[in-house]
């Protein structure tokens, strides 16, 4: 997934907590599962890559929630280093650690993996936290406010997460309840960046122009997935709700645009919190 972007209110009372909108960009020639619960993990609510076994972005029925970003440093890749999607999973089919405890671990065996920003959350605790393992800062608790992840360390303003960021704050401070369908219409934007905002990332410059979009085409490669998420407080109970548009009903037929939905809800019992 190369692009997120979310509003986090850990201390709201009623309403939502996260809203978040995220493209998946992969090569088309990979073959994906569509959002669902894992026949393996019940209780895990994912899709799923085929051939590194992993996910994207994944939520659990105890209120566990994680995402991965690839970041970007062609230079720096490792043909043989451990499939990156199998840190969401770890999270989410794991023992419930605490979303820093998690990162921590992860951050001591970081260096084998190639590049990624990992985000992590427990609805239930209210934290959410963030590490890229090839960025500066240790794990850290996301602040409240809006924020976007790329393919570099959180909130790089890069052309597409600045104007995405702002477009989901403007959307969630018009309409705290906006309907998840305006999510993913807003991250279905296919407009690059001038050549004189573009970053320097190591990639030939027509590549780099194709990747600004915040909705990526190419002959081999591009968006293959829009994710909506709300989470929301209600009383005694947290309220989750998830769109996924993407490009394939799970034949593994890819098709161009990706305009097969799927949409699943359910509830998170909070009265037993660990807060």
């Amino acid at each position: 997934m190369c692009l997120i972007v979310f509003d986090w209110r850990p201390d709201a009372e009623r309403g939502p907590l996260l809203t978040l909108a995220a493209n998946r960009d992969e090569f088309f020639r990979r073959t994906t599962a569509p959002l669902d619960w894992w026949r393996d993990a019940p209780h895990l609510l994912a899709g799923r890559d085929l051939e590194g076994g992993g996910t994207w972005l994944g939520l659990s029925r105890d209120g566990r929630f994680a995402a991965l970003t690839n970041y970007r440093a062609p230079r720096d890749v490792r043909p043989g280093a451990p499939t990156r999607g199998a840190l969401v999973a770890g999270f989410l089919t794991g023992a419930a650690l605490a979303p820093l405890d998690y990162l921590r671990e992860v951050a001591e065996r970081g260096a084998i993996y190639n590049g990624f920003n990992l985000i992590v959350g427990d609805f239930r605790r209210r934290e959410l936290g963030w590490y890229c393992n090839r960025g500066e800062a240790p794990p850290l608790l996301v602040r409240a406010g809006t924020h976007g992840i790329s393919n570099a360390v959180l909130d790089t303003p890069w052309p597409k997460l600045v104007r995405k960021r702002a477009e989901l704050a403007e959307l969630v401070a018009l309409d705290r309840e906006a309907k998840l369908a305006e999510l993913i219409e807003l991250m279905r934007d296919t407009r690059m960046a001038r050549d004189d905002e573009l970053p320097a990332t190591g990639i030939p410059l027509e590549r780099e122009r194709a990747l600004s979009a915040a909705f990526i085409e190419t002959p081999d490669y591009g968006t293959r997935g829009t994710t909506a998420l709300r989470v929301s407080a209600h009383g005694a109970r947290l309220a989750v709700e998830i769109i996924e548009r993407s490009d394939d009903d799970g034949s593994h037929h890819v098709v161009r645009p990706g305009g097969v939905e799927r949409r699943f809800s359910f509830d998170i019992a909070v009265a037993d919190s660990v807060r």
